[in-house]
């Protein structure tokens, strides 16, 4: 059920690719950040999950992102499957989310102010791989 949860999370979160970059967004029709997509894409397969709130684009401590993806359901992995969460710690204390689909991963680009599929980058290998229970 779990696999079938994630596959489904994956294709939603496809379905969202070009949908608008928005800090703290939720809903595709106005924007989503990482987090939102995350969630967005997990309602649409059929799991409202638990949201955390308030928390900033930059400087969200690593011990907050974890309690919410653990809060929300998901558990730490090492293996990969589809609709996997990727939880990437990028410079300055950042850090951003990503549903994976095989050498692919969709996510929202800040930098490209929308949500995107793309190959994974290098921050990508030392990801934490997180999977809904």
């Amino acid at each position: 059920m779990a696999d079938d949860i994630g596959a489904r999370a994956l294709a939603a979160a496809r379905a969202m690719v070009g949908a608008r970059f928005r800090p703290q967004g939720r809903d595709p029709g106005t924007g989503l950040d990482c987090v939102g997509l995350v969630w967005a894409a997990y309602a649409r397969a059929g799991c409202m999950l638990r949201a955390p709130r308030d928390y900033p684009l930059r400087g969200w401590n690593e011990e907050r992102i974890v309690a919410a993806l653990a809060a929300a359901g998901f558990r730490v992995v090492t293996d990969v499957r589809d609709g996997d969460v990727a939880l990437i710690a990028l410079p300055a204390g950042q850090f951003h989310l990503g549903l994976i689909g095989g050498d692919r991963m969709v996510h929202a680009h800040a930098g490209l102010r929308r949500v995107v599929e793309t190959p994974p980058d290098d921050g990508f290998a030392d990801a934490t791989r997180w999977r809904f229970e």
